[in-house]
């Protein structure tokens, strides 16, 4: 078995208010065999699209190689936006080395909502992906559910997007003077990997802009949908 380790601590940005929550990088992040292309930071995969498709949104002029210039592009930009990077499984074990979130056995998760009670002002949790099992919302549904904490529906649209309010940790005393719960916005957004770009396909949303524009791909879909909350 196969030990799959998340190479990256979580990134906390000061004043972050928003947070993208995915599960884990692929194998050869964690083994330190990474491809040409790669960049070694959460996301760095050179065939995923998380990065491209924000490249494109604020024209960021990215690097997409293995150097410390293309981890630093990315730490500026999320700290200029506020964005932390949090990815929710710590750990897991794999029969077969690959990076299938089916393929994840003996999950060990990470504890966000104690991150979430350190950093006050995030308000908003980016999901890279959505409640098939083994994917983010799948995974933080169970994490919530370890606080007893719903998660409501608040859009059953794509990309789905649900709420919980975060109860404080503070002493009675200090909630007494006041309702210092807060609510934190979940987005579901459609995965920035080619695996998604099936289901994206099946959407009428995208049918009829692919008919509109028959030049219109599913990266130029992902586009539209993380900049409305990028």
């Amino acid at each position: 078995m196969f030990q799959h380790t998340h190479p990256y601590k979580p990134f906390f940005p000061e004043g972050a208010t928003k947070l993208i929550v995915g599960t884990l990088p692929p194998p050869r992040f964690t083994t330190g065999e990474l491809k040409k292309g790669d960049v070694d930071f959460c996301y760095g995969s050179i065939s995923g699209l998380l990065w491209p498709v924000l490249d494109r949104i604020f024209d960021l002029n990215l690097k997409y190689e293995t150097t410390k210039e293309a981890v630093d592009q990315r730490k500026r930009f999320l700290a200029s936006r506020g964005i932390g990077v949090c990815d929710i499984v710590h750990s897991c074990r794999r029969e077969k080395i690959d990076a299938s979130d089916l393929g994840m056995q003996d999950i060990q998760l990470r504890d966000v909502v104690s991150y979430l009670h350190q950093y006050p002002k995030i308000k908003t949790l980016l999901f890279t992906g959505g409640n098939s099992k083994n994917g983010p919302e799948y995974f933080f549904r169970k994490h919530l559910k370890n606080y007893q904490l719903p998660l409501e529906l608040v859009s059953n649209d794509i990309p789905r997007i649900h709420q919980f309010t975060l109860p404080s940790k503070l002493s009675s005393r200090a909630e007494s003077r006041g309702n210092l719960n807060r609510i934190i916005k979940t987005v579901s957004l459609t995965a920035p990997s080619g695996a998604a770009n099936r289901s994206i396909g099946s959407l009428q949303r995208y049918k009829d802009l692919k008919k509109q524009n028959p030049k219109f791909t599913t990266v130029d879909f992902r586009v539209l949908q993380y900049g409305q909350y990028f």
